[in-house]
Formats: structure tokens, C-alpha cells, sequence
């Protein structure tokens, strides 16, 4: 047994049968269990007491899904001795939960990078570590001690089925369940003193863990011959139900597995987190408080009370829980100085302890041989130190106009529906997690190297730098990487160039794997509008939705968070409905360029809905807006907007033409055609022919073009199907034919043009050698 995988599962499972219900093993007990540990990868033999745990481990890992059974009685009859095994094995799954009310509760960069950095720390280093993964930390291993003495001998790295995305799930010997549970949350109260977690936890017999839940007598189950009999039944199909899926023992066999068991985790979590208690549990529906008071100084946040007034360069009321996030940002961006939390004489030291740095593991994936282009293609002949950046002020500094920062918040497409249908084992958990982990952050560090280059940054009066020296800086801000979704910080004139190459690459890296492809490539007929003879098809079964807000550099982040998550949403079902319309199942990317805070009044929906919506002749209905778009189509975009600026189209009358959508589908058309036949660059002319009005703006019942309009794809594919009936009506049927045509004029219109005027300041034209470009040349 060569997989590492099945050898970590196998192991765990061992380990809590054999420690059952039992609080303490004696030591010839845990000398034989870590035997065990030793010999299962090597495959030899193991102490005979244990010997029979582990066969039966074995012998559940060894049942495949041609192997499941049919009836309960077939059930009993392949898998005796497993069905006779009752010894309770734990699973415990918690994390932390309102992150964003936590992360964005401060209104500074520092404090939010904080946040997020103390977050990850406690996910991916923390807890970990009460497993005794990795390194040993004396300092956790000394907290667990004391708050839960006999809880650490009972852990062992094996347990772990995955620890990434902010969440942890861990097998656990059934005596230490609530131990376990209590641990994490207490871990997250201790060193945030507000954030939110919650933890849950319940005990399962051996069997499950290959055949989902089971009654305690097993003869009771409800099995495949019910299923059968009862799948109409409305709550029985809700249950059970995959669409996409037509035999009903395989959407039997679907549901009932390991999954089964983390879903009655997921609903006691939501449970849990609404602040219903919990048996044997502390009640968590009270959460930490702070006293105030009307006469003392509050901190910057306005929730607490301050306890230390520190000159950072400026006067900041900081309270514990800000001065906490305020030294974790320091240390995360590798800042050696912090006697200012020093004078404060704090009993929270969190120096002995690992703090996650993005930018570090950048560095460090730059620094891969196996990534020595992209290395090249960032640092250029750069040989000098580059700092992390400390403010938006520095990366708005850095972008084409300076002054905009864009937000970037992607997110993971039909994670739910392939968990679903394909994650059946505790291996396939630790496998899919492990592969959207190291995808998602592998993306996001090749399209900041693909893109951004150290700018040298000199320092202003207003700089919160203390050194007024030119320095070198990383143009971007990673406030988060957890599992599949990413929230970033970067100049405004190369966001949608990063966020279109994290979910490319994305999907790429998962390819790679062999293991998320879809077994049959899709044409995407029909669903991309940018037409250049070429139809990229969907290759890979998971992919990326991406949220992007640009913004000036002092816009709130707490309310640039909540655009960019709106952004995201959108583009999520936009995704979703092309796949469900079309089988469209790659990326993609909605937008926003806001060059005032109040442009948006209410949200970006409404704001679209009812503003940016026309029906100016009773019959066409003009959209003033394309977003959302396909990965394909957003490289399209990029691409016209080059083409314009090569084409030298004058800005004003760009803007003219925006003023003059509203007006409706001819006026704009005429003044289009009017101004672009006065270019006078015939080559210009061509191109942005070619990659403007074939590309978009294709008419839909002749050769010719609508730019600056496009129809949308709901209305081509109702178009193509009236456009078949209207072929099989009679000549005779006049008014039939009437009806079916006038039909077919009421379209639905859209233009790219508000988008490209907007992303026309912050989009470069193309450089004549872009490979050749270094930091040096975009210092401006």
C-alpha cells in the first residue's frame, strides 16, 4: 500500500478504535500505537494487540463503489465484522466564523492585514498544531496543556483530513470529541479576544464512514429499497436529488458516503453559530464583550475602550484586540520594531510564534528554480531589496493614473456540486483540498509576477514611513488566500489583466492534476458575444468567479468590500446560468470603475437596473452595460480597448457616444459610424474594425454591424429557435408570420461602450517588445 493518502486514513482510523471511549491508554497501549504509526507506511508488522483494528480499517478503505450494496442483507453478508464494530469514532469539524465583520471591522490597512494575518496563523499554524503537525510550538503545546491537560496525547498528525480555507476537519478519539471542539473555539477567543468560531463535533460507527449515516440498529436504516419506492416523495427527492444524475442507485449511492457525515457537521455548524446550545457544550450565543464608557477614550474602531494612546507615526486610541491586529500586520510585513506594544507591559506575545506573510511565500515561490521565468519577468535586473507595501496610498502610487487601487475578490465555481457527486472518502477530502488550496494560491502568485513589477516608492509627507527615503516595494496587497476564494489588493491599471490570468490559471492547474477534467470538452456555443473565428471550450469541471471594484485610493475598505463582494455574487450567477443554459463551465469576471464614492447609492444591481437600463422605443430594450463576462470575452475587452487607443479614437468623443446611448439604438449607431469614418490611420481603422464590430457587434439577420450595440446571447438563442419555427410556417399564415416577426424585433440590446470608456484611462497600450519590460520603466 503505496498511497500516502489512503495510509494517513487507514492510520487515523486505527488510532480512534483503538483508543474507543477510553480517556487514558496505559503505555504499552500508546507504545504500540505509535508502533503502529511507524510500521503502516513501511508496511510491516505491528503489535498483535492492535492488528485486528487495523484490518478492519483496511478492509473499509478497500470497499470500492462497484462493491456497494444493494440491500441491507447484502450489506451484512459482504461486511460482518465491520457491521458488528461499534466502537464510536470522532469527528470534529469548526473554523472561524463572520470573518469579514472581524477582518474589516478597522478602517486601516494595517489593522485589516493584521486581522486577517492573526486568522490564518491560528487556521493553518495553530490548530495544527494541537495535532502535533509540523514543528513543535512550546508555547501551544503549553496553552493546550493547561486548558486541556489530557487532550494532546490523544492527537497525532494523522488525524488531520484537512486544515485549509479557514475551516478544519480531524478524526478524534470519541472520549475527546468535546475536548477538541472546545479547543478550537477557545483558541480563536484567546488570541483575537472578538472574533467569532464555532466547533462541532459528533461520534460515528466504522461503517459509516464508507456508507454515510446509519440507524443504530442498522437493520432500520433506510436503504436503496425505500429510496426506490419513495423517491417522489418531495422531502425524500430534495434530499437525494442531483439533476445532472438519472439512475436512481447512483444518486443513492452519491449521497450515502463520508460526505453524508460532514453534511450532519455542516448543519450542526450553522446551528451551533446561530447561538442554538449545544449538550455537553458551553453555549457560544454570547459573544466576547467589551465595557465602554460615555467619558473614555474609545479606539479607532469606535467599539471598545482604548488602552494605549501610541505615535504610529500618528496619534492611534488603540484598544487590546486593535493592538493585537496592529502588531500582527507589523510582523507579517516583517517590521522588527515594536517597542510601542512593548511599553504597554501585555501579557499576549505572539513573537515565538509563526505569523503568515503572503508576500513572503511570493518571495519564496519566485525563488523556485521551477519558476525562474516568472521570476525574471518580475524582479528584471532588479538586485535591490523590495518591502512589503503599508498603505493603499503606496499601491495606488504604483498604478497609471496614480491615486486608483482595484479590489479583487474571487471565488470558487461548482465546489458544492463536485463534492457532491465525487468526494466520497476522508482521502478524497485531504486530495481536493490540498489541490484547490495550492491552485488558488500557485494562480494568484503567477498573475501578480506575470503583471506587476517592484516600483521604486518615494515616501511623502503624508507617507506613514518614517524614513523618507526612495524604497522598493511589492505593488499589491494579498489580505487573504483560504481555500478557493482570494481577496487582493493592486493598481487599478492592471487588475483585470491579474484577475483574468488567476482564473485561467486556475482551471490550468487544476487540469494538470488529471483529476477535474470534464469528460466531454464543451463547445460553448452561444455563449461568448466577442466572436474572432476562435470558441475556447470548457475544459475543467471547477473554475473561478471574480468581483472587480476600481476605486480611488481613499475609498473606504470596509465599503469597498462590500461592492466587490456584490460584484462577486453577480458574477457567480452568471456563471451559474451559463451553466445551466449552456454548459458553460469556466470563469468569469464582473466589474465596476467608480470614481466616486457617490456614484452608488444603494447597490450595484439596482444601480444597473435602474439606471443604466433604457427602453427608449417601446420595442428594444437597451442595456448600457455588458458585465458580467467570460474570461474569453474580458480579454476581448482588453483587447478593443487597445485597439481604440492604437486607433487614436479622441477621448471626447468617446464620451460623446456614451451620452448619446441613451438616446437609442440609431442615434448612437449614426454617430459612431460618423466618427469613426473620420479616423484617418487606415491601419487603425482596420483593427479596430476587426477586434470591435466583427468582434462584438455582429447584426443578427444580415452581415452587417449594430456597433456600438450587441444583441445578448438569451436573445440569439430565442431568436435562432423563432427564427427555425418561422421557417416551418406556411406562406399563407400571414398573421402567424406577423406575430413570429414582430417577436423577433423586440431584442434586447447591450454595448460595451460604458465599460470601455471607463477602463480607458487605465488600460496600456501595447508595448513593441513586452517581454523586455523591467521596474525601472514603470516607476511613472
Amino acid at each position: 500500500m503505496t498511497d500516502e493518502s489512503s495510509i494517513r486514513t487507514i492510520t487515523a482510523l486505527s488510532w480512534c478504535l483503538v483508543w474507543g471511549e477510553k480517556h487514558n491508554l496505559n503505555q504499552d497501549e500508546l507504545s504500540a500505537l505509535h508502533q503502529m504509526r511507524q510500521a503502516l507506511p513501511i508496511d510491516q508488522a505491528m503489535p498483535k494487540s492492535i492488528e485486528h483494528f487495523v484490518q478492519q480499517a483496511k478492509r473499509l478503505y478497500e470497499i470500492s463503489d462497484k462493491d456497494f450494496p444493494q440491500t441491507l442483507d447484502e450489506l451484512h453478508k459482504d461486511y460482518p465484522d465491520l457491521w458488528e464494530q461499534k466502537t464510536p469514532i470522532g469527528l470534529v469539524y469548526g473554523g472561524a466564523t463572520k470573518i469579514k465583520q472581524y477582518v474589516f471591522e478597522a478602517a486601516k490597512l494595517p489593522d485589516i492585514r493584521g486581522a486577517s494575518a492573526l486568522l490564518d496563523r491560528i487556521n493553518l499554524f495553530d490548530l495544527p498544531k494541537f495535532f502535533g503537525d509540523g514543528k513543535p510550538s512550546k508555547s501551544i503545546e503549553d496553552w493546550l496543556d493547561n486548558n486541556f491537560p489530557d487532550l494532546r496525547k490523544a492527537l497525532i498528525p494523522e488525524l488531520i483530513i484537512y486544515s485549509t480555507g479557514g475551516n478544519i476537519l480531524a478524526f478524534c478519539p470519541a472520549a475527546f470529541v468535546n475536548d477538541l471542539a472546545q479547543a478550537i473555539e477557545k483558541r480563536y477567543t484567546h488570541e483575537t479576544l472578538t472574533a467569532n468560531s464555532c466547533a462541532v463535533d459528533d461520534t460515528f460507527r466504522l461503517l459509516e464512514f464508507r456508507f454515510g449515516l446509519l440507524s443504530d440498529n442498522i437493520a432500520d436504516t433506510f436503504w436503496f429499497d425505500k429510496y426506490k419506492k419513495n423517491q417522489n416523495n418531495p422531502v425524500i427527492k430534495a434530499y437525494f436529488d442531483q439533476p445532472e444524475v438519472n439512475d436512481p442507485f447512483e444518486r443513492f449511492k452519491n449521497r450515502k458516503n463520508f460526505n453524508e457525515l460532514v453534511g450532519k457537521l455542516a448543519n450542526q455548524f450553522t446551528q451551533r453559530r446561530n447561538g442554538n446550545d449545544f449538550p455537553e457544550r458551553p453555549s457560544r450565543c454570547y459573544p466576547p464583550m467589551f465595557e465602554t464608557h460615555p467619558y473614555i477614550q474609545r479606539d479607532e474602531s469606535d467599539r471598545r475602550s482604548a488602552i494605549m494612546d501610541v505615535d504610529l507615526p500618528n496619534s492611534s486610541f488603540l484598544s487590546e484586540p486593535l493592538a493585537r491586529k496592529r502588531l500582527v500586520g507589523e510582523i507579517a510585513k516583517r517590521e522588527s520594531h515594536h517597542a510601542w506594544y512593548d511599553k504597554a507591559n501585555l501579557e499576549w506575545k505572539p513573537f515565538d510564534i509563526w505569523i503568515p506573510s503572503w508576500v513572503k511565500k511570493f518571495e519564496d515561490f519566485l525563488a523556485d528554480d521551477n519558476n525562474r521565468q516568472l521570476s525574471n519577468r518580475y524582479y528584471g535586473d532588479l538586485n535591490e531589496d523590495v518591502e512589503e507595501a503599508r498603505s493603499l496610498r503606496e499601491i495606488a502610487s504604483a498604478s497609471n493614473p496614480s491615486g486608483f487601487v482595484a479590489y479583487i475578490y474571487a471565488d470558487g465555481n461548482n465546489m458544492g456540486g463536485y463534492i457532491r457527486q465525487k468526494i466520497k472518502t476522508p482521502q478524497d477530502y485531504q486530495l481536493f483540498s490540498h489541490d484547490i488550496f495550492d491552485a488558488t494560491e500557485k494562480s494568484v502568485y503567477a498573475a501578480l509576477a506575470e503583471y506587476l513589477h517592484p516600483y521604486r516608492y518615494t515616501p511623502d509627507t503624508n507617507s506613514s514611513r518614517s524614513d523618507k527615503k526612495p524604497v522598493w516595494i511589492h505593488p499589491f496587497e494579498i489580505i487573504t488566500i483560504g481555500g478557493d476564494d482570494v481577496l487582493l489588493v493592486v493598481p487599478a491599471n492592471k487588475a483585470l489583466e491579474i484577475a483574468k490570468i488567476i482564473g485561467d490559471q486556475f482551471e490550468e492547474k487544476l487540469l494538470d492534476t488529471n483529476r477535474y477534467s470534464l469528460q466531454e470538452i464543451q463547445p460553448n456555443l452561444l455563449v461568448h458575444r466577442y466572436n474572432t473565428g476562435k470558441n475556447p471550450a470548457s475544459q475543467c469541471l471547477l473554475s473561478m468567479s471574480t468581483g472587480v471594484l476600481i476605486t480611488a485610493q481613499d475609498t473606504p475598505i470596509y465599503y469597498a468590500d462590500k461592492l466587490v463582494s456584490q460584484l462577486l455574487k453577480s458574477a457567480k450567477k452568471y456563471a451559474k446560468d451559463l451553466k445551466k443554459d449552456h454548459k458553460y463551465y469556466s470563469g468569469t469576471v464582473d466589474f465596476l470603475v467608480m470614481k466616486a464614492v457617490t456614484m452608488i447609492s444603494s447597490n450595484i444591481k439596482d444601480f444597473r437596473e435602474q439606471g443604466l437600463i433604457k427602453n427608449k422605443d417601446g420595442q428594444s430594450k437597451l442595456k448600457l452595460y455588458a458585465s458580467p463576462y467570460t474570461l474569453y470575452e474580458l480579454g476581448g475587452l482588453l483587447e478593443t480597448v487597445k485597439a481604440f487607443k492604437q486607433a487614436e479614437f479622441p477621448r471626447s468623443q468617446l464620451y460623446q457616444i456614451r451620452s448619446l446611448l441613451e438616446r437609442g439604438k440609431r442615434t448612437a449607431i449614426l454617430n459612431y459610424r460618423y466618427f469613426r469614418i473620420r479616423l484617418t490611420n487606415e491601419k487603425a481603422k482596420q483593427e479596430l474594425k476587426a477586434k470591435f464590430e466583427l468582434a462584438w457587434c455582429d447584426a443578427l439577420t444580415n452581415n452587417g454591424n449594430i456597433a456600438p450595440w450587441l444583441c445578448d446571447i438569451a436573445n440569439l438563442r430565442r431568436n435562432l429557435l423563432l427564427l427555425i419555427f418561422l421557417k416551418t410556417l406556411p406562406p399563407e399564415d400571414f398573421r402567424l408570420r406577423y406575430v413570429v416577426i414582430t417577436l423577433r424585433k423586440k431584442y434586447t440590446y447591450e454595448t460595451i461602450w460604458r465599460e470601455l470608456v471607463d477602463l480607458y484611462p487605465f488600460i496600456e497600450e501595447p508595448a513593441d517588445n513586452p517581454d523586455e519590460s523591467t521596474p525601472s520603466e514603470v516607476r511613472s
